[in-house]
């Protein structure tokens, strides 16, 4: 949250171990969103209602820009319950101290509802008629629901006999939200905004990924219409596809813009977590706009990454020739932004698109960036252990007019280690290339690799664990695997600066890598920078 000149990031945060337990919430305090503070842990569980764990929740602010939390408690049998914790000093501008409510805990699994699976309750929102509306994501006899709860005064409130929205199609729904975007807008949305030129949001966590459904919410009997509902297929629409789950996003009134957290975790074993000291990171913090065509989000990296940027290199009007490769020298590769588009001057040669590639993930496990296709695979590697971000042109006719897929992978042959999962991810996107560049934006930051291609329409996040590429020893380049030649528009490339982290509260003894001694995970930018802050961190992460 921003509250008086200073973004706020909660997290979920275990302070004795790197493995899963304890759960507390971590505070981290910025003037930036790029250097950041440690303060005092915000909430812990040691009361019945929460004794055995503080899960996610949210931040709201009530009447006179006040900020509360709402936060899941789990209790001595398990059962989940909401919570509420309020600021007890206003006048610190760090918040530091929270002070649980006594009326806890105000939501409780009762009248059927499975007490195991009612959790993660999101920002409030506040309608014409006084009430305050909360949703909890829940499981019903399988299926995934939203349950919508309504109060007039913030502790007493009541459930809604129909839960805002529910799905036959999955499983349990964790860490919902539900905010606006506003329609041909370059601006975020307030939560509370019920204007008509806005669209609504609903993002689930289920099935290892952060899904979401757009649609039209009217207050008036609280009624939520999607355009496309959940099918869980390959179809649906979701933050990103790699690994990212948990996210939160929350309005920025500062600069009137919606930002988008998201947890990373790993890939690796937890015997590696445990001998490294931390598990699980923040995603780079990014903005959220809805597309101009109304049907999907845009996202990309907050402008204020920007200044970790030091040596820069850049090109323009580079031809890549088919199954040529072109090193990008001059900057650390293992710590770096990328900034590349592609033109392309035909596609008749271009792949025609088969209607039974409905799956990405499965596309790209099968036909990796190494393939040599038509137009494609081209885009950008880092070596020597051939990590790629990439795109392959595909053709289709559909109601007598072409659609072009770009197909953004990240193929995760990245380390020489058996531990790790070295899975594939993919993402279609819909793009013209003969009216508009490909772009790919690219974070790359040692075991970290965040892609934002077409121009933020597709994102992956990927863990690599390089075991050679590290530092000065990681090398970039563009490549081209196709047959047929592409151009590099531009290119633009920065090694990236550290970030400033400082704790200002007594934690738990870190155990630091990125040292002389520890050549497996480097720390710094997103690892240093958003690393559940730094070592010591654990797997689960704010919501």
């Amino acid at each position: 949250m921003y509250f008086n000149g200073i973004y706020h990031l909660f997290y979920q945060y275990n302070p004795f171990a790197a493995v899963w337990g304890n759960m507390t919430w971590g505070h981290s305090v910025s003037y930036d969103l790029v250097n950041w503070i440690h303060i005092e842990h915000a909430l812990h569980p040691v009361d019945p209602y929460d004794i055995n764990g503080c899960f996610s929740g949210s931040t709201t602010f009530l009447s006179k820009g006040k900020p509360v939390i709402l936060y899941t408690g789990v209790d001595i049998k398990n059962r989940q319950s909401q919570n509420l914790a309020l600021p007890k000093n206003l006048s610190d501008p760090f918040l530091r101290k929270w002070v649980k409510s006594p009326h806890n805990p105000l939501m409780s699994p009762i009248n059927g509802i499975e007490p195991e699976n009612f959790r993660d309750p999101t920002t409030a929102w506040k309608g014409p008629d006084g009430l305050w509306r909360v949703l909890v994501g829940n499981q019903m006899n399988g299926h995934g629901r939203a349950l919508l709860y309504r109060s007039k005064d913030f502790v007493n409130w009541s459930r809604s006999k129909d839960p805002l929205h529910s799905s036959n199609k999955t499983d349990m729904w964790e860490c919902p939200d539900f905010y606006p975007v506003a329609i041909h807008g370059k601006d975020g949305v307030d939560t509370s905004s019920l204007a008509k030129s806005n669209k609504h949001v609903l993002k689930a966590s289920f099935n290892r990924h952060d899904y979401y459904v757009l649609g039209k919410y009217t207050i008036k009997g609280d009624r939520f219409t999607v355009d496309i509902d959940f099918t869980n297929t390959s179809s649906d629409l979701r933050y990103d596809y790699g690994k990212f789950y948990a996210s939160k996003t929350f309005f920025d009134s500062r600069s009137k813009r919606r930002i988008l957290w998201g947890w990373i975790n790993e890939s690796d074993s937890e015997s590696d977590d445990i001998k490294k000291g931390w598990s699980g990171l923040q995603s780079i913090p990014r903005t959220i706009l809805l597309s101009k065509t109304g049907k999907q989000l845009i996202q990309r990296p907050v402008e204020e990454i920007e200044k970790l940027r030091a040596k820069n290199v850049s090109f323009q009007n580079k031809e890549l020739k088919g199954g040529s490769v072109l090193e990008v020298s001059g900057i650390t590769a293992s710590q770096a932004d990328v900034d590349v588009s592609f033109e392309l001057s035909n596609l008749k040669q271009a792949e025609s698109m088969d209607p039974s590639w409905v799956d990405p993930a499965l596309l790209c496990s099968e036909k990796t960036a190494s393939f040599r296709g038509s137009v494609g695979p081209f885009g950008i590697l880092s070596k020597p252990q051939s990590s790629f971000a990439s795109f392959e042109v595909m053709t289709s006719m559909l109601r007598s007019c072409v659609v072009i897929r770009a197909e953004i992978t990240t193929l995760n042959r990245s380390s020489l280690r058996e531990e790790p999962n070295k899975a594939s991810y993919g993402a279609f996107i819909d793009i013209d290339p003969l009216s508009e560049k490909i772009s790919l934006r690219t974070l790359i930051d040692h075991s970290i690799v965040e892609s934002f291609g077409g121009e933020g329409r597709g994102c992956i996040t990927a863990r690599v664990y390089p075991k050679l590429a590290i530092d000065n020893q990681a090398y970039l380049y563009a490549f081209n695997n196709g047959t047929f030649d592409v151009t590099i528009s531009s290119l633009n490339a920065w090694s990236m600066n550290r970030a400033r982290i400082v704790s200002a509260s007594k934690r738990r003894k870190r155990h630091l890598t990125g040292t002389k001694t520890d050549k497996c995970n480097p720390i710094s930018l997103a690892d240093i920078y958003m690393q559940n802050f730094s070592a010591p961190f654990l797997s689960r992460t704010c919501r």
